[in-house]
């Protein structure tokens, strides 16, 4: 009898884990998911302009998202530290670094919005060089940058939370968000319910509202819920400071060339044809619907490595990454089938050329495979950011995609000539290795060597 009970008690066990991932991962994958959703309709409602403005809205948010970048790291900072402070039960210290945080994005922020509103137009003349594609993706830019300091905030408020394990602040306040965006972007677009008829730019004025709504949100509910962990109490000291910039800007800069890389990428789609860069833009949109669940998954790795660090529990601290790695790879599966199943219904979404939905679907079903075999470079590349090994990530992430991924697309796609396919079959072989080289990382287990 002692057989069956030890593997009875052994899948009870296993099931209490993966109830604890699912309970901090799903409030933030709902959020994630709501927000690539958003993108989705949003590329729907551009897309029905025409090919010319869902490529310039593609081409200016993803030097948003380029942009964006140098400030991301701030989440993954503050995240860290307050995990660490959690397990550690110092609960008047937790939000010293949420408050951190907020000092760095300011001052970081409002300078950054104001030189990219300056810049605009040469920015976005080096990703695309497109006339009429451009004018569209330089007006939605600008729209879309005024928003970068209240973005930036978000960051810091989103990796307290989500260290203190309160996930399901996260998905309550972008549900909120991403209702009036959809509500705000298809007035400003199509000029409905009295609003100025703005075309594609409309998207990014709308978008800019709801992340308006969205700090407000998030500031009141941390001004109700977290001043007795020192939240807004006194200025951060020095060295709370330096510990946030330290682990901050490692991630921000891996973020910020990751981002650029797919800048890279729509130029290398740009020199084939219009159509590569929309459809490209439509893959990539498609893609994140599937990448950020991981991503969700791997932000509860983050806490919860960085809690059993905090009690010393480094066996433990191993054993999430691998727990939470198992979950994503069966979520992701789920989601990433209608993708490699019905690819022309998928397409047929966005895309209102049937020469186009052909074109598109050899890629997405690559798309749906990739990122599937990249659920363990996600979960893991996020748990150790947990643990704070941010320079290992940053390096292991821009070696593989700046020496290995964008010189071979460029070779495949351009040089060899095999276009848009030939690019995502190099694009799945990246993934592949880069899952594989991240989980060699995880087990050798220098990153349980970091202190924060």
């Amino acid at each position: 009898m002692s057989g069956p009970r030890v593997y009875w008690n052994r899948m009870l066990l296993e099931r209490s884990r993966r109830d604890i991932i699912l309970k901090l991962a799903l409030p933030i994958i709902a959020g994630m998911l709501s927000q690539s959703v958003l993108n989705l309709v949003d590329a729907a409602l551009v897309g029905s302009l025409g090919e010319t403005a869902l490529a310039g809205v593609g081409i200016g948010g993803y030097a948003m998202f380029m942009i964006t970048a140098l400030l991301f790291g701030l989440s993954s900072g503050v995240q860290a530290q307050t995990a660490r402070r959690h397990g550690e039960a110092f609960d008047h210290r937790k939000a010293q670094a949420l408050n951190a945080g907020l000092v760095i994005a300011l001052a970081i922020a409002l300078p950054l919005t104001a030189t990219c509103l300056w810049q605009a137009p040469r920015l976005l003349w080096l990703i695309n060089q497109e006339q009429a594609v451009n004018a569209i993706a330089v007006e939605y830019f600008r729209w879309r940058i005024i928003g970068l300091l209240p973005v930036a905030m978000m960051f810091c408020f989103r990796g307290f939370w989500n260290g203190v394990q309160q996930t399901g602040v996260y998905l309550r306040i972008a549900m909120l968000m991403h209702g009036m965006n959809v509500l705000a972007s298809l007035g400003l677009i199509f000029g409905h319910a009295g609003l100025p008829e703005m075309g594609p730019a409309g998207a990014g004025a709308g978008t800019l509202l709801s992340q308006c709504l969205g700090l407000a949100l998030w500031a009141y509910h941390s001004g109700r819920r977290a001043s007795h962990c020192g939240f807004l109490g006194c200025w951060p000291g020095r060295e709370t400071l330096l510990t946030t910039l330290r682990l901050a800007t490692p991630h921000s800069f891996q973020q910020f060339w990751f981002a650029a890389g797919y800048a890279v990428l729509f130029w290398i789609l740009g020199q084939l044809d219009t159509a590569s860069v929309a459809i490209g833009h439509v893959l990539v949109n498609l893609s994140l619907f599937l990448i950020l669940p991981g991503v969700g998954l791997g932000l509860a790795a983050m806490s919860l490595v960085g809690h059993a660090m905090g009690r010393d529990a480094m066996s433990e601290a191993h054993r999430w990454g691998w727990d939470v790695v198992r979950v994503a790879w069966g979520c992701l599966a789920v989601l990433a089938l209608p993708m490699f199943l019905v690819p022309d219904q998928v397409l047929g979404l966005f895309l209102h050329d049937p020469d186009l939905v052909a074109m598109g679907r050899i890629p997405l079903k690559i798309t749906a495979v990739m990122i599937v075999l990249d659920a363990a470079a996600l979960v893991l590349g996020q748990a150790l950011l947990g643990a704070g090994a941010n320079r290992t990530v940053m390096t292991m992430t821009l070696t593989m995609q700046w020496l290995l991924f964008l010189p071979l697309a460029w070779w495949v796609g351009i040089h060899l000539g095999h276009g848009l396919v030939g690019i995502w079959w190099v694009q799945l072989a990246y993934r592949c290795l880069n899952s594989t080289l991240f989980g060699v990382i995880w087990q050798r287990r220098r990153w349980q060597q970091v202190v924060i």
